[in-house]
């Protein structure tokens, strides 16, 4: 085992240097020389107003430090994770993510160290670098909730803007001041776009890209072939209201009827790890048969994988598609 405790030790002292390296660029980058000469310059040419400057580009940038932007540009995947920063509503950037994600594995590494499980078990702490990613997805899930319950209304809104003669564009604007966020923003961002000289249907597939809602998908596609085709947008927009309202309503009824089902799955997916944690602190050597014995590692292999065949056939029951 002394090679595993060197081994640990050696990962554990590099995701500490890379961490306090990534921290020291970040502080450098925000508070160096070269960020107070930009502020200034940005002070004196007015930047400082009350009124955010639109950028119809839409840059973002996946880090402070121009060493680690060119580092994550090159790495695959980046593109990914910064599209679902994006989705997600959060001001997080992508070396944001990946420095959180360090330190929930150092933290993790830590823990298991501290409860002194068993070395083949406590890279198993190393999964806690996962809970930044499904905060991120979490956020993600409940900006389009709000999304999809506000488009109703949204459109409802819209048409009756252009029953009373508003354009499509200015109806788009109408519903971007009155509505809540965060549907709001991303209308008054269509419209931005088309003040600024973008094409419409590019807009709305701008749109489509940052909002990964069915319902919005539908209400993009509907605009584009009514352009294409022609027809009332007006009873098009209200008729795509009444549809999403119905969809919302069965959905609604659908999760209230599979919530016991869902709750049996959480409970039966977590009641082995926590009665586990609890041997393990009260009696450490209830479970070593099971990490030291090749028998009870084959036990704890096949214990694992039906409990993923478990977990996998109930979430396929429980989640419906409507």
């Amino acid at each position: 085992m002394d090679w595993m405790y060197h081994a640990f030790v050696t990962l554990v002292f590099g995701a500490t240097a890379l961490l306090c390296g990534g921290l020291w660029l970040l502080w450098r980058a925000a508070r160096g020389g070269g960020a107070a000469r930009i502020a200034r310059r940005l002070r004196s040419h007015g930047g400082g107003a009350a009124e955010a400057p639109v950028s119809i580009t839409k840059t973002r940038l996946l880090s402070r430090s121009p060493p680690l932007q060119r580092l994550l540009q090159a790495l695959p995947g980046t593109a990914a994770a910064d599209r679902l920063l994006l989705q997600s509503g959060l001001s997080w950037s992508v070396a944001r993510l990946a420095g959180l994600s360090l330190l929930a594995l150092l933290l993790g590494l830590a823990l298991a160290s501290a409860a002194n499980l068993p070395w083949p078990l406590r890279p198993a702490g190393a999964a806690a670098a996962a809970l930044p990613l499904l905060g991120v997805l979490r956020a993600k899930a409940r900006r389009l909730r709000r999304i999809e319950l506000q488009l109703p209304e949204a459109l409802d809104l819209m048409g009756r803007a252009m029953r009373a003669g508003h354009a499509f564009p200015t109806a788009l604007k109408m519903a971007g001041d009155e509505l809540p966020e965060p549907l709001a923003g991303e209308f008054r961002g269509v419209f931005d776009e088309v003040n600024f000289g973008v094409a419409l249907a590019d807009a709305l597939l701008n749109l489509a890209a940052r909002v990964p809602s069915t319902d919005l998908r539908y209400f993009v596609v509907a605009v584009l072939i009514q352009r294409e085709t022609g027809g009332n947008l007006a009873e098009l927009l209200t008729s795509i209201s009444g549809i999403v309202r119905d969809r919302l309503k069965l959905l609604g009824q659908i999760r209230v009827l599979s919530a016991e089902g869902r709750m049996s799955a959480w409970v039966l997916s977590l009641l082995p790890f926590g009665a586990a944690l609890l041997m393990q602190l009260s009696n450490p050597d209830f479970l070593g048969l099971l990490y030291t014995d090749p028998g009870g590692r084959k036990m704890l292999g096949v214990a694992a994988l039906m409990m993923l065949i478990g977990i996998a056939t109930i979430r396929a029951v429980t989640r419906i598609r409507v």
